[in-house]
């Protein structure tokens, strides 16, 4: 499968056309959390192991979801969903700043048993 990573909520592509597994991230304008993580985080996601083991795949919270079957609807921005085989295998709800994402991140893969891509 193609591995992308989706910059803007805009004519994003199809989650088939993406990795499995995938991170999802669920969006809004305005949202002053997404904001936060795209300075702190966006940049450095697909540099690391994450990264290449879960693409993310941004959407609008207030467009057409994914098809996935997620495990509730999201009802908070930034919702960071780990998806494996179309369906929720994990969730970050909000943005705790970048100490606290990268380890709710690794305990989210490790509930998951998704071993990380270690190459570098």
């Amino acid at each position: 499968m193609l591995k992308a990573l989706a910059v803007s909520c805009m004519g994003l592509l199809p989650l088939t056309a993406l990795a499995d597994p995938v991170l999802l991230m669920a969006e809004e304008d305005g949202c002053y959390w997404c904001g936060k993580w795209n300075e702190e985080i966006a940049h450095i996601y697909p540099k690391t192991a994450e990264g290449r083991t879960a693409p993310l795949h941004r959407y609008d919270v207030h467009g057409d979801a994914p098809n996935v079957a997620f495990d509730r609807r999201v009802h908070f921005t930034p919702t960071f969903i780990l998806v494996q085989d179309g369906r929720e295998v994990g969730r970050i709800e909000g943005y705790p700043g970048e100490d606290f994402f990268w380890g709710l991140l690794t305990m989210m893969f490790e509930r998951a048993a998704i071993p990380l891509d270690q190459a570098s």
